[in-house]
């Protein structure tokens, strides 16, 4: 049964991470801000005076109409910061990409499932988490181009902080990058 399950892993790998002649790598570093739910007492993205700098990156492959994406992503301060608390957020996450090929304009949404590692103070809690959204890459050549996205990240299991009340973690990011293929 452990080899039955070591083999289905590696099999999971290779068609997660390899790809045919057909299939485009890309690396996207990525700046942007996290608003809503948990991050800060904001309700939208335009009217938010306190959104948090999160960074990142995301690599992967993509063929014509899908992909897969590899993504790493910070925020300092995502609970706010007071002399008395400091707290960030860490997610890994592995997303599936649908993509509409209109040359160089290529709209895509993303969904995924991944690691959500909470800190604050001195409590550190990871909790299995997911992501959903969409966005759009602009290439301007073969192998540049820029990003835009916007994703609801939100945890599976309940995350149990000083800084919140043992709910689920929640919030919105909106991010640009540049793209690499």
């Amino acid at each position: 049964m452990k080899a039955a399950s070591i083999v289905v892993a590696a099999l999971a790998m290779v068609v997660t991470v390899s790809g045919t002649a057909a299939a485009q790598g890309f690396f996207t570093p990525f700046a942007g801000y996290n608003f809503g739910g948990d991050s800060v007492n904001c309700t939208s993205f335009r009217n938010c005076d306190d959104k948090r700098t999160n960074i990142g990156m995301a690599f992967g492959t993509t063929r014509r109409f899908a992909g897969t994406e590899q993504e790493l992503a910070y925020v300092r301060h995502f609970f706010g910061e007071t002399p008395e608390e400091s707290g960030s957020v860490l997610t890994a996450m592995t997303n599936f990409l649908v993509i509409v090929p209109a040359g160089p304009v290529r709209p895509y949404g993303v969904g995924g499932v991944g690691l959500i590692r909470a800190h604050a103070s001195s409590e550190t809690k990871n909790s299995l988490g997911y992501t959903i959204g969409g966005g759009v890459n602009v290439f301007f050549t073969k192998r540049f181009g820029l990003r835009a996205d916007m994703r609801r990240i939100r945890s599976i299991q309940s995350v149990k902080l000083s800084v919140l009340s043992g709910e689920k973690l929640e919030f919105w990011r909106a991010s640009l990058g540049v793209t690499i293929r």
